[in-house]
């Protein structure tokens, strides 16, 4: 499949690494679409609507979770496994999945191949891809291993020798940061609700989100440097401390103001997965729709920031993120450059940033704006599901599986935006030939 894609776009002349990417996740979210409308795939009486099966087979591949059917009880085993395959092609990323094989194969020829695998991992450079490439199938593989091992006796305990099932689908959807459970036969769309106060099956999630989501990069930094923290990236200390503060600060705030007037381990496990979860994993120990709207308000601005780059999670992105502020920093301080750990950050990174952080924002308000009229539902139960399908988040306050159709394209427009990402689409429909070279005068204008 990605051969014959390069092909056509060899033969058009335009071989953009951007669109490859595209056309492969558009082409997956197909072929996953015509398999969940299989007859074997749909457990209810009648056929699943095309709409429903394109929403849900676009929430898997670009690792959301968002349904509109409960997983638990409207798919066949053939469907929830369907499910887990295009999870995991998503999570670990289809582009990765397809031409991994054909890179090793080439030994080196594929320049082509490999500007696509370094677009779709966010790698600064190609060279040393196919040593990623393998550190992250190992570490993906060993991950989702350890973590369906560890939740497998809870699950076995609950639901018979099913839950062995129950834990590898849960283990994978948790490390690709995808948010979809198969636990729901009893209550639908209940998640991980009944399990709250285990602290097994919430830390161990907590941390498969975690690992996931701060990104392959990070990991292999830390792998090569170890405690040489001197030695990382900019990069990875970024992420680090980012990700440290983005869990440390919601912690904090849904342990003190949220969760008040409950025991003290379940406040200490609610809050701290409360902090987890949204960064951008989906899984739920509470019921969002009866959370206070400060506690909605707070989730909804953690799913729009996300993980990291190179990494399953969806979101603005925490390297995103640090770089503004440390851009608004120098602009309050008055520097000339935008600096972080002793590095100068390039200008042009600066303004993609901020690009990226504007469309994120415009589209996340106009989105929420046309949910809330259309579907005369709160403005502020509107933004949540918005932010949850742009950020590739998976919570919701339950008004999804009511949504009308057009209000579901739109989200399926917003989850293959946030899984693709911004600047992945807008180099895909842009021509940079095409670009002005011009260099017009420049005038000072009054801001602020």
């Amino acid at each position: 499949m990605a051969d014959r894609i390069l092909k056509l776009f060899r033969q058009r002349g335009t071989i953009s690494s951007s669109r490859v990417i595209l056309a492969l996740f558009a082409g997956l979210i197909l072929v996953g679409t015509f398999l969940l409308m299989l007859p074997f795939s749909y457990a209810g009486e009648q056929r699943v609507r095309l709409i429903d099966a394109l929403f849900t087979s676009t929430s898997a591949v670009c690792v959301t979770g968002l349904v509109v059917h409960d997983s638990a009880t409207a798919w066949t085993p053939f469907g929830q496994a369907v499910i887990l395959v295009l999870i995991e092609l998503g999570g670990l990323g289809f582009v990765t999945s397809v031409l991994f094989f054909r890179v090793l194969a080439d030994r080196g020829r594929s320049i082509v191949r490999r500007s696509i695998l370094r677009d779709a991992l966010s790698v600064p450079q190609i060279g040393g891809i196919n040593q990623l490439l393998s550190f992250i199938l190992t570490v993906s593989l060993a991950a989702e291993g350890i973590g369906a091992l560890l939740v497998a006796p809870a699950f076995v305990r609950d639901y018979g020798l099913i839950g062995i099932w129950y834990a590898i689908f849960h283990s994978v959807s948790a490390f690709c940061n995808a948010g979809f459970d198969i636990l729901g036969g009893h209550v639908e769309f209940s998640s991980l609700i009944a399990y709250q106060s285990d602290p097994v099956v919430i830390l161990v999630t907590a941390g498969l989100i975690i690992f996931g989501g701060i990104g392959f990069l990070t990991w292999d930094d830390v792998r090569r440097h170890g405690r040489h923290i001197r030695r990382y990236r900019l990069q990875t200390k970024l992420v680090l401390a980012g990700t440290f503060f983005l869990l440390l600060i919601p912690f904090l705030l849904f342990f003190y103001y949220e969760f008040r007037g409950i025991g003290l381990k379940r406040r200490l496990l609610l809050s701290f997965f409360c902090a987890v979860t949204p960064r951008t994993a989906g899984f739920a120990s509470v019921d969002y729709g009866f959370m206070t709207e400060s506690g909605r308000l707070l989730t909804g601005l953690l799913m729009l920031i996300g993980g990291s780059s190179g990494s399953t999670a969806g979101g603005i992105k925490v390297t995103t993120l640090m770089v503004c502020l440390m851009a608004t920093r120098a602009v309050l301080l008055q520097d000339r450059d935008t600096t972080a750990f002793g590095r100068r950050i390039d200008p042009d990174l600066v303004r993609k940033a901020f690009a990226f952080f504007v469309v994120y924002t415009m589209l996340w308000a106009v989105g929420s704006m046309f949910i809330c009229v259309y579907e005369e539902v709160p403005a502020l139960n509107a933004m949540f599901e918005c932010a949850s399908a742009l950020a590739t988040v998976g919570l919701s306050t339950g008004i999804t599986p009511s949504l009308r159709m057009r209000s579901k394209l739109l989200l399926i427009g917003f989850m293959f935006f946030g899984r693709i990402g911004g600047l992945t689409m807008a180099y895909a429909f842009s021509n940079p030939e095409s670009a002005s070279a011009a260099k017009y005068p420049s005038e000072r204008l009054s801001v602020g």
